[in-house]
């Protein structure tokens, strides 16, 4: 068979052996399939995958309709008769992600980047700020080019601390180590997923973040119900999520701040909003976001009829503030 008889959309997908884990890259593929197979899988990991057994036929069949065969080892029959006949086999792809790796070696290593090798933990704070924000601002806008952009500004940050972690004379730990650490924390705090028994108390995605929360509790053995809320947070958010650590605990609402200063008042809003199930955060980005648009348009409003924007006066800004309600 050749490719040419192929429907189209037809693919083999290998699969972690390990985990029975998908690649990103083969979710399209599996979007447009009509039928997904199997070949090599266990009962309990076709189930998991939505896959069923792969019939003698598959050629036959991937003639007329775009199927997708699952498989761990590139090896299987099935999956090389596919391939010949044309169809991609898609697998995890992480060389890119070791090449950024290798570029910050480089870029600290001798005859590198002498910006770069300057830098410090405490220098590069203010890039993690700013790049986060870069992000969250192209999530807000739903801007893919933007996203991906900076979810790389975002990844540089990560590959940049920890190679300076690597050098540090007493206490150092690698890019491998943090990513070890990742994916112990992932494994242990999602037993439902990865343990061989499950965890019957996870039924849907609310007892997950219970569970979570539960597991975390126990590993840090925090005292407190506050113990790990990061302080440095913006404001709003931090009131917000005190208030929910704390309504976790029984925390009774007529006991948060309510005096008379701006701080207490804000505080209250925020944490009202939080224990409603609102974000205060992203709530109040919302409207800040929207008034600076508004902003925006007056002020090409005022342009066009020839004003500067820059020197209106009142009456002129309820002007062409209200223009945009009418």
């Amino acid at each position: 068979m050749t490719t040419s008889q192929l429907a189209a959309g037809c693919a083999v997908v290998l699969v972690d052996p390990r985990t029975a884990a998908l690649p990103a890259a083969a979710l399209p593929a599996l979007r447009h399939a009509k039928e997904i197979y199997a070949a090599g899988l266990s009962p309990a990991e076709r189930a998991e995958l939505g896959a069923v057994e792969c019939p003698p036929d598959l050629l036959e069949l991937a003639a007329g309709t775009p199927v997708v065969l699952l498989c761990a080892r590139e090896s299987e029959p099935l999956a090389i008769a596919l391939a010949m006949s044309g169809a991609p086999v898609i697998r995890f792809e992480h060389h890119a992600l070791l090449d950024a790796v290798d570029v910050m070696d480089t870029l600290r290593s001798p005859g590198g980047c002498v910006w770069d090798i300057e830098q410090t933990h405490v220098s590069l704070r203010q890039y993690l700020i700013e790049e986060t924000y870069e992000l969250l601002e192209a999530i807000e806008d739903g801007d893919r080019a933007a996203l991906r952009e900076e979810l790389g500004d975002v990844l540089l940050q990560v590959l940049f601390h920890a190679r300076i972690a690597a050098e540090h004379p007493e206490a150092p730990f690698t890019i491998d180590e943090v990513a070890a650490d990742l994916t112990h924390k992932l494994r242990t705090r999602h037993p439902h997923v990865f343990a061989e028994e499950g965890d019957p108390a996870v039924t849907d995605a609310v007892s997950q973040e219970k569970r979570w929360d539960e597991l975390k509790k126990a590993e840090k053995q925090r005292e407190s119900s506050v113990d790990g809320v990061a302080m440095g947070q913006p404001a709003i958010a931090l009131a917000g999520k005190l208030a929910g650590r704390a309504a976790k605990a029984g925390f009774p609402v007529d006991l948060l701040p309510d005096g008379d200063t701006a701080g207490e008042t804000l505080f209250a809003v925020a944490a009202l909003a939080r224990l409603a199930g609102e974000e205060p955060e992203n709530e109040l980005r919302a409207v800040a976001r929207g008034f600076a648009e508004r902003i925006r348009a007056a002020e090409t409003r005022a342009r066009a009829e020839g004003l500067d924007a820059s020197s209106l006066s009142v009456d002129q800004w309820r002007v062409f503030w209200h223009t945009e309600d009418q």
